[in-house]
């Protein structure tokens, strides 16, 4: 794997996100007791972190990697809206949100004691299908001018309409890229790549017992489909690709594991930009699976830089 990996290279695209964005809030504190009304334990507050979450965080992993990136989105006319707008502008992201006053900004609020989540709460309501529409409209208009759409799918039915975005995006020739989630993958026919993990692939094509089922299962899936790339993350065992060139297993770049909250937005957003830089899928899988080593070693959705992936890289993989 010899490509040089120069920033110019990502400087000069433009990726389109597409999905469910959320906001990520933590409360972060100490613990030393456990509570005498239940036996849960006693968390002392003292600080509180906002974050991009869902599709924000994809968004905000591909714009670290200096690509410009826009996010399309629909949201609540409330604070989390309001807050998640922010961000955007915080990260160098184009917003194209879509704001609805009958719905609720997805909320994920984790309570975080020690480097470790204690609890997560989740506030959510489903979206309206006028505003679906709406959003479909915009797609449509945006899509013009893109290197390559990422669809960040966190079920919260952002993307109800997939298929025909996916059906546009391949009339103009630009590649789709999935991170998906549910037992119905037909939604995602004809996409570039998807990136399940070992639970979402084996809810769609069922368990298997060794590697040659898991090829079959995975290929079958993909030809079936008419899906280009199929990546499948496997945490500690790494990364396999497969494609009508086969398989191709690349072993993880991790080294301590402390939180793998947003890793898969991590794959996603690193993969779909170093592949429309220019980059063989297989380099960009080395370049995505460097950077979830990356993101895992940190606390909660946090996004990477081109300088630490830069930094990982070792010599022999890129000249």
């Amino acid at each position: 794997m010899k490509m040089s990996l120069k920033k110019e290279m990502f400087d000069r695209k433009n990726i389109l996100v597409v999905g469910d964005v959320m906001l990520d809030k933590y409360w972060f504190g100490d613990s030393e007791r456990i509570s005498p009304e239940a036996p849960v334990p006693i968390v002392k507050m003292d600080r509180v972190d906002q974050r991009l979450g869902g599709a924000g965080n994809v968004a905000l992993n591909i714009a670290n990697l200096g690509v410009r990136t826009s996010l399309l989105a629909v949201v609540g006319n409330d604070e989390a809206g309001s807050c998640i707008r922010e961000l955007l502008e915080r990260g160098n992201i184009t917003s194209l949100l879509e704001s609805d006053s009958t719905v609720s900004t997805t909320v994920k609020l984790r309570v975080v004691a020690r480097n470790q989540q204690l609890l997560r709460c989740d506030f959510e309501s489903p979206l309206r299908e006028e505003s679906l529409i709406q959003h479909l409209n915009v797609y449509k208009k945006e899509i013009n001018g893109a290197d390559g759409i990422v669809f960040s799918d966190y079920a919260k039915g952002g993307l109800s309409h997939i298929a025909l975005m996916i059906k546009e995006a391949n009339r103009l020739g630009i590649p789709v890229f999935i991170d998906p989630k549910g037992s119905n993958y037909d939604k995602y026919e004809n996409a570039t790549v998807i990136t399940p993990n070992k639970k979402e692939l084996a809810d769609v094509v069922g368990k298997w017992t060794n590697e040659e089922q898991l090829t079959e299962h995975a290929q079958n899936l993909r030809n079936s489909l008419n899906i280009k790339y199929l990546l499948l993350t496997r945490s500690e065992e790494g990364m396999t690709l497969f494609s009508d060139s086969g398989k191709l297993t690349i072993p993880t770049e991790a080294k301590e594991v402390y939180d793998v909250s947003g890793a898969g937005d991590t794959v996603i957003a690193s993969l779909s930009a170093a592949f429309c830089a220019g980059f063989s899928i297989e380099d960009s899988i080395v370049f995505a699976n460097v950077a979830a080593g990356i993101v895992v070693g940190k606390v909660g959705t946090a996004p990477v830089t081109f300088d630490e992936i830069q930094k990982s890289i070792s010599s022999n993989r890129f000249a």
